[in-house]
């Protein structure tokens, strides 16, 4: 006859597992009626234990569908709008090797024509943005609108990049590109088309932006 008599370490584990099984089983009867009634089918099918064969055509059924995800709002608790344009990895190379850094071109606005850019580099990107934002605080210059759009047409110019900004009527839209259209949120801009042209790089075509918007002449009526 064969010894059924089991170790004390087989019985310590099953005592374990049937402790274990008796506090699963009074968490589920002591379980509030009102879970039950508010568990979402997603909790529900989650709770359905899963083998290697649980899949068939209904497993999916009866699940809230998921929309495109929320972006984040850019509007700080300070009232000011801060977007960041571009991220770019940098290297410096020493005698010692290659050192990297990452730099970061941010835009602030406040909605109501006041609006500046900066640009800020460290080791992380955090500290980089977080650079970057102090400086463009600081240089904050007031734009001349019409409304919701600008005063007249100009062209802007920085380097290589030049930007073309016309005004437009009641309903069009911001009509620009990712880099123009952070400037235009940033100082309340949301009726304008614009067009750059030669250069894209994200910096100077921010700086022929500002530099367009700079020198608007303030709108009077006769």
């Amino acid at each position: 006859m064969k010894d059924n008599k089991k170790t004390p370490e087989e019985l310590k584990e099953q005592a374990i597992k049937t402790v274990a099984q008796a506090e699963q089983i009074l968490e589920q009867e002591l379980a509030p009626v009102a879970d039950e009634v508010v568990a979402t089918p997603a909790a529900a099918a989650a709770q359905q234990p899963q083998g290697r064969g649980f899949r068939g055509k209904g497993q999916g059924q009866g699940r809230e569908r998921k929309g495109p995800p929320k972006k984040a709002s850019s509007l700080t608790d300070s009232g000011l709008i801060e977007k960041v344009v571009s991220i770019n990895r940098v290297s410096k190379t020493t005698k010692g090797g290659t050192r990297l850094a990452f730099s970061a071109l941010v835009v602030v606005g406040d909605g109501k024509g006041k609006v500046g850019y900066g640009l800020g580099k460290a080791g992380e990107v955090a500290t980089a943005i977080k650079k970057a934002l102090n400086a463009a605080k600081k240089a904050m210059v007031v734009i001349n609108r019409k409304g919701t759009t600008i005063t007249h047409e100009i062209l802007g110019e920085c380097g290589a990049a030049s930007v073309l900004l016309k005004p437009a009527s009641e309903g069009t839209g911001c009509i620009a590109s990712g880099a123009v259209r952070a400037v235009c949120d940033g100082a309340g801009i949301s009726n304008i088309l614009t067009k750059c042209h030669k250069s894209n790089n994200p910096i100077n075509v921010v700086k022929a932006t500002f530099d367009g918007l700079s020198r608007l002449k303030q709108y009077k009526e006769v």
